[in-house]
């Protein structure tokens, strides 16, 4: 009789379905891991190829806020006589560059410059090329430099640039002005997403 000690065959048995189950577990893991590696590359490659550029770009290339205190000429239309009434205003100029880096025409449809408050976010459209003339007839002593209006209904080729200053009016006072922030233009493009640009220099104050 040996004197090794036999281990009964249901001992053995079990042993090894334990080794199986302890390398099915490691192989499921390493699967698991591999399935993880593999599903980040795949969203890491789309995120990449996916994002395309933005269909324009563009900067603020000055931007002047003039406050205007209006009064009322004190005559109605028939010329009799009534109360003056004032109000304050400020006139907001920033000469624009945009372009259009896509393969499409873009379609310039309208801007809004934009400034945060207390009391949150006043926007005021830009006046049509038109109307951006006819404040300087309306007051021929503003002191902001008179360039070449940007169109606002304007269409930009593929690869084209265009430049010109539009104007929004702000019904407040300066101090209101001079308390605001977050200053920034919002452009919209027919069926692509809008662009907004912050100026990258003071505002001058005229």
């Amino acid at each position: 009789m040996s004197l090794l000690r036999q281990q009964p065959q249901e001992e053995i048995d079990d042993a090894a379905l334990g080794e199986e189950y302890t390398k099915g577990s490691s192989h499921l893991v390493l699967a698991s891991i591999i399935a993880a590696v593999l599903v980040s590359a795949a969203i890491g490659i789309y995120m990449y190829t996916g994002q395309k550029p933005p269909v324009a770009t563009g900067e603020i290339e000055q931007m002047w806020a003039h406050a205007q205190h209006t009064e009322s000429s004190g005559f109605d239309a028939n010329g009799e006589a009534m109360a003056k009434e004032g109000f304050d205003q400020v006139f907001v100029f920033a000469l624009v560059k945009l372009h259009n880096q896509s393969d499409q025409p873009l379609y310039l449809r309208n801007a809004m410059i934009n400034t945060k408050l207390s009391d949150g976010i006043h926007s005021s459209y830009a006046a049509s090329a038109a109307d951006y003339d006819r404040v300087y007839l309306a007051y021929p002593s503003m002191p902001v430099p008179h360039g070449k209006a940007l169109s606002l209904q304007t269409t930009i080729d593929p690869g084209q640039t265009v430049e010109g200053t539009i104007v929004s009016a702000f019904r407040m006072s300066k101090a209101d002005w001079d308390a605001g922030q977050n200053l920034n233009v919002t452009f919209a493009f027919s069926y692509q997403p809008s662009l907004v640009l912050a100026p990258k220099t003071a505002v001058i104050e005229q």
